[in-house]
């Protein structure tokens, strides 16, 4: 199925597999890569060492095209640049817009840039400054989200660009490829159904609690760091919110220490981190903190599987998720519901 990101990006097929902290790394996206849509590597939460290596695994394991996303905000953002320009990565993701000069020097180098966004206007702002295209993650995606649906989101987006707009946020089959398709994205883009693939190394009991999630399980918080965050409920998330803001706070401070430890972050960069992050939301400079709980609680269950003492992101889609296939499996199942969902549309007509 040809469609302007696949042309865009040299994929064989419209999907992508977004880059999720502590999930997304280098089995899981060349799988992706191999099954013919876009894996993206999740670099926020890896040092520039751990970046360059795993740049070079996943070359390794695949010729296929894939992507790297980065905080356009971090102190780093410079270097980590660098490495995906080095290493010939094909895809710039960012979950914040990047900045014009940003942008400008990876398209000189031939990378492509894909911004994340919530809302229209910020579509519009990234593709002024020369965006190749922008990924729409609607209310009903997984991690930090907005509050409008995708139904509704998507189509004010794509009539406002002139670039491929992506899909995100609710997307886990072929049926939803071609209502994304309808509305007139050139691809859909998956968090929670790429987690839950036997490529993808979260451990087996947490993907358990997520297959066992009903859509009612998913909620949205800001216990976690002040801002929307949507994850599985459990007694964690139940505690976060029902504990004084002195607690969380305290927890927030060790938290954000155990996170300068494994980042190799100093506190001036994470002062630094945060004070982006506050720029343009009202945020308290205890949310600011607070926002070194994700990392540290999402790592608790994604790498540990320990669930009582991390959190769980998913998108509401994990309420209708049943099982375990593989990339190339799942890739092939989306694509062949697609195609016949299109066929009886068309013998409908």
């Amino acid at each position: 199925m040809e469609t302007a990101l696949t042309r865009l990006v040299g994929i064989r097929h419209p999907i992508v597999q977004t880059g999720m902290g502590w999930v997304a790394g280098p089995r899981l996206v060349s799988a992706t890569a191999n099954a013919g849509a876009l894996g993206i590597l999740a670099s926020a939460t890896m040092t520039l060492d751990q970046l360059r290596a795993a740049i070079a695994e996943v070359r390794c394991r695949t010729d296929a095209p894939f992507g790297v996303n980065l905080r356009a905000d971090a102190a780093d953002a410079g270097d980590r640049v660098r490495l995906i320009v080095d290493g010939g990565v094909r895809v710039a993701s960012f979950a914040l817009a990047p900045s014009p000069e940003l942008i400008t020097e990876l398209k000189a180098a031939g990378v492509v840039v894909i911004p994340s966004v919530g809302a229209r206007r910020h579509a519009e702002k990234v593709a002024a400054w020369g965006a190749d295209a922008v990924v729409v993650q609607g209310g009903e995606g997984g991690g930090h989200t907005g509050e409008v649906a995708t139904s509704v989101l998507l189509p004010q987006v794509v009539d406002a660009v002139r670039i491929p707009v992506v899909a995100a946020g609710g997307f886990f089959d072929g049926r939803g490829l071609v209502a994304a398709l309808a509305y007139g994205a050139a691809g859909v883009a998956m968090g929670t159904r790429f987690l839950l693939t036997s490529d993808s190394t979260v451990p087996d009991a947490v993907k358990a609690r997520y297959l066992a999630a009903t859509v009612k399980d998913v909620t949205v918080t800001r216990a976690v760091d002040g801002l929307p965050h949507r994850m599985l409920r459990s007694d964690l998330v139940t505690a976060l919110e029902r504990s004084g803001g002195a607690r969380r706070l305290l927890h927030a401070i060790r938290r954000a220490a155990g996170f300068r430890r494994l980042s190799g972050l100093t506190w001036r960069h994470l002062v630094r981190d945060g004070l982006a992050l506050r720029h343009g939301k009202e945020l308290s400079w205890s949310q600011v903190l607070l926002a070194a709980n994700t990392p540290m609680l999402l790592r608790s269950a994604m790498v540990d599987g320990r669930t009582d003492l991390g959190v769980m992101a998913a998108g509401q889609v994990a309420g209708v998720i049943d099982d375990l296939p593989s990339c190339a499996e799942l890739v092939a199942r989306v694509m062949k519901e697609a195609e016949e969902v299109r066929t009886r549309l068309t013998a409908a007509r």
